[in-house]
C-alpha cells in the first residue's frame, strides 16, 4: 500500500505537469473561399477578388482568402446565365460565399431580379452564401440613376434574404466626402485604383462584418492616408446601409 504522503506527492506532480503541458496545436482554420461572378466592373485594376485576398492578409487578426473569378467583360447576369455555362460551373464546386455583381444600367431591373433570384438558388444549393454587389451608376447609360440601382438592389437583398455589398452608395460617400479622389478612370465608367480599392473594402466589410481599418493593406499608387478614408469610408456606408 502507497503512504499517503507518497500518494499526495505523486497526485501532486501529475497535476503539475498536466497544467503545464503545452497544448497540442490546433489545425488553422480553412481559408475563406470566395467567387466573385461579375464583368469588368469587377475585374478592372488587378480585381476585386486580388485586393481582397491581400486586404485579409494584412488584417489584424490575418484573414486567409482564396478568391476565384468567372468574369466577362460587358455581360450581366441575365447574359452570364443565358450565354456562359462557367458561372455556375464555378458555383457547383463549393465555396464559402459568392459575390454576384450586377451592372444594372446594361439590362433591366426586371431581369436583374429575375437572374439574381436563379443564381441565389444555385448558390444555395451548393451551400455557399450569396452576396449581391451593388455598383454604381454611370454616364454613358444614364437612364438609371444611383438612387434607382440602391432600391432595386435593396429589394433583391430582401426578396432573397441576402446581404448586399453597398459599393454605389459607398462611391456616393466618397464623392461628397473627398471629391479629391477620383474613382473612376477617363471613361468614367470603369473603376480607377482608388474606385476597386474602396470596392475591395465594401465586400470585405459585408461579408466578414468587420471594418476594413483593420487591415493595413494598400496598394502601389495609393497613398497611406487616401487608403485609410477610403476604407474609414466603405465601413461607415456599410454600416449605414445595415441601419436603413
Amino acid at each position: 500500500m502507497m503512504h499517503p504522503l507518497t500518494l499526495l506527492m505523486t497526485t501532486a506532480a501529475a497535476f503539475a505537469m498536466a497544467t503545464t503541458q503545452v497544448p497540442s496545436s490546433r489545425p488553422a482554420a480553412p481559408p475563406q473561399r470566395i467567387l466573385f461572378i461579375g464583368n469588368s466592373l469587377t475585374y478592372f485594376q488587378e480585381g476585386i477578388y486580388t485586393h481582397l485576398e491581400k486586404m485579409g492578409a494584412a488584417a489584424t487578426p490575418p484573414r486567409t482568402i482564396q478568391a476565384d473569378k468567372v468574369v466577362f467583360g460587358g455581360q450581366y447576369l441575365k447574359t452570364l446565365w443565358e450565354k456562359y455555362p462557367e458561372p455556375r460551373q464555378a458555383i457547383a464546386k463549393g465555396y464559402d460565399a459568392v459575390v454576384l455583381q450586377e451592372d444594372l444600367p446594361e439590362t433591366t431591373v426586371a431581369a436583374f431580379r429575375e437572374y439574381a433570384r436563379r443564381f441565389v438558388g444555385d448558390i444555395r444549393k451548393s451551400g455557399a452564401r450569396p452576396v449581391l454587389l451593388m455598383a454604381w451608376a454611370y454616364q454613358r447609360l444614364g437612364w438609371i440613376s444611383m438612387a434607382q440601382i440602391a432600391d432595386a438592389h435593396r429589394a433583391a437583398g430582401e426578396e432573397l434574404g441576402v446581404d448586399v455589398a453597398p459599393v454605389g452608395l459607398a462611391w456616393e460617400r466618397v464623392a461628397r466626402e473627398r471629391p479629391d479622389l477620383d474613382l473612376l478612370i477617363q471613361d468614367r465608367e470603369h473603376p480607377s485604383l482608388y474606385g476597386t480599392y474602396l470596392a475591395t473594402a465594401v465586400v470585405y466589410a459585408t461579408i466578414f462584418n468587420a471594418s476594413p481599418v483593420e487591415s493595413s493593406y494598400v496598394p502601389a499608387g495609393i497613398p497611406a492616408a487616401p487608403a485609410e478614408a477610403l476604407r474609414r469610408a466603405a465601413w461607415d456606408s456599410v454600416q449605414a446601409y445595415r441601419r436603413r
